[in-house]
């Protein structure tokens, strides 16, 4: 018989309130890595004019979304994401087509929720879970658990128990003073472990710690963090049930702070790629085409001969597809070309580059 869990309680009294929350240590190495996190969000909030960059809060929300999703079994490309959002026709399984809208409606409105509210916790599952679940925008009146390979390795808290121990995560997380970088990780972590609804339960995790983040520092819309999540999904779920194993968060806290600051530094590193770039030439170009440019400029340097096979490795996209961004680049004097057909190679023109 398996023994269903109930999130172990510890007392925090503070200002005569009595909350219940699961044990966590904070050690050297989470107060060092947010240290370190709030170092390159010093230095990016320095480099990069938040206002102005509409297209790229835009760009990591279709971002978060596609990863988001994809963690949760979505089969649908980026491509195919960015299509739904811009209200292009998609062919995919409906329930698919419908868990983005959803998604993207959800992070849409990151900026409305309020992070230690049950009330706009109930509602941001709702946004997700529309038309996908009966009980959207509740808790769960029975009992879940997560299963692999039809062994189940975690069952959620007794469903009478799930509204005082959201309500008592927030109200401690309200009144707490610990950092919010390691607050949002927590609660992530917490939500996952009570499982409070019959679906959706991964993708309320990532977008509560979004929200949390958003809150804290507006520069988090910018970082799509489930990016880095969908890629490394295997060490998530390890993360996860590791922090059960030993009765601390603590160990799926260092995963994600450890998630956060490689999704700065990838971000600071394109933003720095195409910084270096004339406007003259960033100008005439679709987002599209400035995201193959990253990728160019990331892996190769200005004597590196570029050719199809070597593209082809580096871009996850078609030859075809390939050919017709190497036509625009030599089209714009971006790369210059020699050789014929097979043997063409490609170098990137030193005169886009601004020089100190």
């Amino acid at each position: 018989m398996i023994k269903v869990l109930i999130t172990e309680i510890i007392i925090l009294e503070k200002e005569g309130v009595s909350v219940n929350i699961s044990p966590f240590k904070i050690n050297n190495k989470i107060i060092n890595m947010v240290s370190e996190i709030h170092s390159k969000l010093g230095k990016m909030e320095i480099s990069l004019e938040y206002k102005k960059n509409l297209y790229l809060r835009k760009a990591s929300k279709i971002i978060s979304v596609s990863s988001s999703c994809a963690i949760e079994a979505n089969t649908l490309s980026i491509e195919e994401v960015e299509a739904i959002v811009n209200g292009k026709r998609v062919i995919a399984p409906p329930n698919e087509i419908l868990e983005v809208k959803n998604a993207y409606e959800a992070y849409m409105k990151i900026d409305e929720f309020k992070p230690y509210s049950v009330k706009s916790f109930l509602y941001a599952h709702e946004l997700l879970m529309t038309n996908l679940e009966e009980d959207a925008g509740n808790f769960r009146k029975g009992d879940v658990a997560v299963y692999k390979n039809g062994i189940p390795i975690h069952i959620g808290a007794r469903p009478e128990y799930v509204n005082n121990l959201i309500t008592d995560l927030f109200t401690w997380a309200s009144m707490s003073d610990t950092n919010p970088l390691i607050l949002a990780c927590i609660i992530h972590y917490e939500i996952e472990t009570v499982h409070p609804f019959s679906d959706g339960n991964g993708r309320m995790g990532r977008l509560w710690q979004s929200v949390i983040l958003y809150n804290y520092n507006k520069l988090f819309e910018l970082i799509p963090i489930e990016t880095l999540v969908y890629e490394n999904q295997q060490e998530y779920y390890d993360a996860i049930q590791n922090s059960r194993n030993v009765d601390d968060s603590a160990v799926f806290t260092e995963y994600m702070l450890d998630m956060i600051i490689r999704t700065i530094d990838a971000f600071n590193g394109d933003i720095k790629l195409l910084d270096n770039v004339k406007d003259q030439y960033l100008n005439n170009l679709t987002k599209k085409e400035k995201e193959v440019l990253k990728i160019i400029l990331s892996n190769f340097n200005l004597n590196d001969n570029i050719t199809m096979e070597k593209l082809t490795d580096k871009i996850n996209k078609s030859t075809p597809t390939i050919r017709i961004y190497l036509m625009k680049f030599t089209e714009l004097e971006i790369l210059t070309s020699s050789g014929e057909n097979k043997g063409r190679k490609y170098k990137i023109n030193d005169e886009i580059l601004k020089k100190d």
